[in-house]
């Protein structure tokens, strides 16, 4: 998400500059419209329907243009304005003085509000102020001066294009706080990936190392393993299991792994078929709760994973018949940077989706249950 605010893909400004291209065109039909209808009245028609030509050509041709802030540049903009001052100006010479004294509109009548709503999108609210102020500077020209009626519509374009300015100014900024908001959480999240691949590799084989030191084969394989593992992190994965040909994983062999003398896995006769990155992240998750069990409720400790395929979801079961632990320790233990429960397990299973319970009574183990809710599936 933060990659789409950053691009301009999810910009609060693109529809209003939408509604700029719609504005142009039905004001330029507005202005055709309007001098057919009074074409007549006119000393030199033939000069208000060059300018329209030209006027109709310029918008349609610009109308890409003003598809974005990106693509209407200065130079485009400056154009507009050039247009829309020449068309007002142009009334005062093309027009009968009565109707110009009776305050008839000018050629491009409301299509040059346009003009001021693009300066106000490209510029903020000073840019839209310049343009308001020149094309009033032009009204009274081609008026031959100030009466009551273009002050008002002055007074009128110079505030409408000032607070759309502004408005724009605004959604800009809180634009940017939030693409650096999305961005800081982007790089939270993959700072707390990185902990939980760490801590479910390297520390827990370097805990084992320091708890056994014993079999070198063993653990010249387990160093070797992690080897492996940090390299896929440092290139920017963990080491993948094959995924079938829908991109789904059984859920039985990651867990079943686990299974010894002192951890029983109970699984569903028929495969559990979960997306690849939902299941290897809920067997490190599984991973994790079991190397608590080796750590708190010690080598001799037994441990039972129960797997759960319902339709609506899969839910696995970790539990041990070790110590258990009292109320208030999770707490404690997240307080003193300890990640195995609130970023392996917990984090892991939020950042899927799913949910990640701790049930524990003093001198009756720990029970961990892991669920995850399937999302479209046809059962």
């Amino acid at each position: 998400m933060a990659a789409a605010v950053a691009a301009g893909g999810m910009s609060v400004e693109l529809p209003l500059w939408r509604a700029i291209g719609y504005f142009r065109v039905l004001a330029l039909a507005y202005a055709v419209l309007r001098f057919l209808t009074s074409f007549h009245h006119f000393l030199h028609p033939v000069s208000g329907w060059i300018f329209l030509g030209a006027l109709s050509l310029w918008t349609l041709a610009s109308t890409r243009a003003f598809a974005g802030p990106e693509r209407c540049t200065w130079p485009v903009l400056g154009s507009d304005l050039a247009f829309a001052v020449t068309g007002i100006v142009m009334s005062g010479v093309i027009d009968t003085p009565a109707r110009i004294h009776a305050g008839a509109p000018t050629l491009p009548t409301i299509w040059a509000a346009g003009t001021v709503l693009g300066f106000a999108g490209k510029g903020g609210w000073r840019a839209a102020a310049f343009a308001g102020a020149v094309i009033g500077a032009a009204n009274i020209l081609g008026h031959g001066g100030i009466s009551p009626d273009n002050l008002h519509n002055i007074v009128l374009l110079l505030l409408a294009g000032c607070a759309i300015g502004y408005v724009i100014e605004l959604a800009r900024a809180s634009e940017a706080v939030l693409t650096r908001a999305l961005q800081v959480e982007a790089a939270t999240r993959e700072r707390e990936r990185l902990s939980r691949d760490i801590h479910d590799g390297v520390l827990q084989v370097l805990a084992l190392v320091h708890r056994q030191q014993g079999d070198a084969a063993e653990l010249g394989r387990l160093a070797g393993e992690q080897e492996r593992a940090l390299r896929a992190l440092m290139a920017g994965g963990r080491p993948a299991e094959p995924a079938g040909p829908d991109g789904e994983l059984d859920l039985r062999p990651l867990l079943s792994r686990h299974a010894d003398e002192r951890i029983t896995v109970s699984a569903p006769a028929t495969p559990v078929p979960l997306p690849a990155a939902a299941a290897s992240e809920l067997a490190a998750a599984v991973a994790a709760a079991l190397d608590n069990v080796r750590r708190h409720a010690g080598d001799g400790a037994r441990a039972w994973i129960l797997i759960e395929d319902e339709p609506d979801a899969v839910t696995v079961s970790v539990r041990d018949d070790g110590p258990g632990f009292p109320p208030g320790r999770l707490a404690e233990a997240q307080r003193d940077g300890r990640l195995g429960v609130a970023q392996s397990i917990r984090g892991r299973m939020l950042d899927l989706g799913g949910s990640a319970e701790l049930y524990s009574v003093p001198g009756e183990g720990v029970e961990v249950e892991l669920r995850w809710p399937r999302r479209g599936r046809d059962d």
